[in-house]
């Protein structure tokens, strides 16, 4: 397929949704609803074989009826006996993309395997790029385009996503709602049975709205074909997978969802780690990655530096750091600890984690992250301890005794420090070109603490522990090591 069939499909001027339908729980509905709510700004058409209008939209009981050159993608909710002739209509009103809902194909059995061979024919005759079958949908953010069969429609950003299931596309854009950082565009691949998974992580690859590809598989066709196309994809940006169907129970489940044969899982992890792509074991995981690579610059290399307002998590973050491949917790330089010790009491730790023990006046954090970040011996920094400020100002404001006994303004000054420390962290990782990493319990606690909100506010993911922080930092170190092995940067 060119570009402009998938510029089509992602950024089209105009969409058609074939079988649409008055009934809110069917597919016809929700998808016209859903394009509709997003606020996509295109031309939208819609067909019903009544021709009865849908959400306010005069629809047509035939493709025939449309004008032509208006609309260059179709959304196909009818069934998979109609959808041929459908193609063909479409084809001729200059549409060059489908995205195809209907079920009934290569998960069916033989003869579901023969009518999308068949389907896949068809399309490649008319120029048509046929997404699906059997896909929930697909979401382009800068075009407000959210053209599916189930929400959510998630925040812009800068993370492409393709996978072999649509239930994964919207975990991941459920992650994206919860934590901030958004979506570029995203696609269920359903079947592939024309555009695969690297057909779209190419596309991502090279599209200026997209950082890094996030990307769900359950089985390949071409081991060999697959890796040479992600390898490619891995030198022009950070790639992200979670590969379903690594046990043999998996497997199984793998080919009755959509038909997909495993791989040795042995060599699909080996091949993984050759071509520079970051595989992670869950869903959870696979999103905190590419959110990372999406927000955060690369290490130079791996010393990491914690700064913490508590002993205890600057403990457990230590451990952490020593348990992955390549990240180091590294000793506090002579010169960083004497910066240090102008601004800190006797009693911090004057060591790796810097424990500010309590010692911190309303300016000492910002002045302590940018000295140590600043540090040409540190390459990356973990932040701990937010949200305690902002935690207490809520019971106070939420206790029996606000606003009187001046806690009004003592919890105003506990939520504007505890957000403006976060803040600042972001911007002086991009004023050092260096990752700094905040982490707090509070990110899934309470989202509306102002530590959190800060992050977010900032465009950055705030972890929900410093353990997820820093399998995350480890993530990306692996992928700048790798560059820098094959002299990519």
């Amino acid at each position: 397929m060119k570009r402009d069939n998938f510029d089509a499909l992602f950024d089209p001027k105009g969409v058609i949704v074939a079988g649409a339908s008055t009934h809110p729980g069917k597919f016809g509905f929700v998808a016209l609803h859903n394009l509709l709510a997003a606020g996509y700004k295109g031309k939208v058409f819609a067909t019903n074989l009544e021709g009865t209008p849908v959400l306010g939209i005069d629809t047509v009981a035939d493709i025939d009826d449309l004008p032509a050159g208006e609309a260059d993608m179709v959304f196909v909710c009818t069934p998979a006996a109609a959808n041929i002739e459908l193609l063909r209509k479409c084809a001729g009103k200059g549409v060059r993309a489908a995205f195809i809902t209907s079920a009934g194909y290569g998960e069916a059995g033989p003869k579901g395997i023969e009518a999308q061979h068949e389907l896949v024919r068809i399309a490649d005759e008319l120029g048509i790029l046929l997404a699906g079958p059997n896909g929930q949908g697909v979401i382009s953010t800068p075009s407000s385009m959210c053209a599916q069969i189930v929400a959510p429609f998630p925040p812009r950003g800068r993370i492409g996503i393709a996978s072999q299931s649509g239930n994964f596309v919207s975990s991941f854009m459920n992650y994206a709602q919860h934590y901030g950082v958004g979506v570029s565009r995203a696609v269920s691949a359903g079947n592939a049975a024309m555009v695969t998974v690297p057909d779209y992580l190419d596309f991502y690859a090279d599209d200026p709205e997209t950082a890094v590809g996030l990307a769900y598989v359950e089985g390949l066709a071409d081991g060999r074909e697959f890796f040479e196309r992600i390898r490619a994809v891995a030198e022009r940006m950070p790639l992200v997978l979670v590969k379903g169907g690594a046990s043999e129970v998996g497997a199984r489940a793998a080919a009755s969802h959509t038909g997909s044969l495993a791989t040795d899982d042995r060599v699909f992890d080996g091949a993984c780690r050759q071509a520079g792509v970051v595989r992670a074991p869950s869903i959870e995981e696979a999103y905190e990655a590419a959110a990372t690579f999406a927000t955060q610059p690369l290490p130079k290399g791996p010393n990491v530096c914690v700064v913490t307002t508590a002993g205890g998590w600057g403990v457990v973050t230590a451990d952490a750091v020593g348990r992955t491949r390549g990240l180091q917790l590294m000793p506090l330089p002579d010169d960083l600890r004497a910066a240090l010790d102008q601004h800190l009491p006797p009693r911090w730790s004057r060591n790796n984690p810097i424990d500010l023990a309590g010692g911190e006046t309303k300016d000492t954090i910002p002045t302590i992250l940018e000295i140590a970040a600043n540090h040409p011996d540190v390459d990356s920094v973990v932040f701990l301890g937010m949200g305690i400020q902002g935690n207490q100002g809520r019971m106070e404001k939420d206790g029996p005794f606000y606003p009187e006994h001046g806690l009004e303004r003592i919890v105003s000054y506990h939520e504007r420090q505890d957000r403006r420390f976060t803040q600042t962290a972001a911007e002086i990782s991009d004023a050092v070109g260096k990752p700094i990493l905040t982490a707090t319990e509070l990110s899934m606690a309470d989202p509306s603490n102002p530590a959190v909100v800060g992050c977010r506010e900032s465009g950055k993911l705030c972890y929900a522990s410093a353990n997820r922080a820093v399998t995350a930092l480890a993530h990306l170190w692996d992928y700048a090591r790798h560059r820098q092995r094959r002299g990519l940067d």
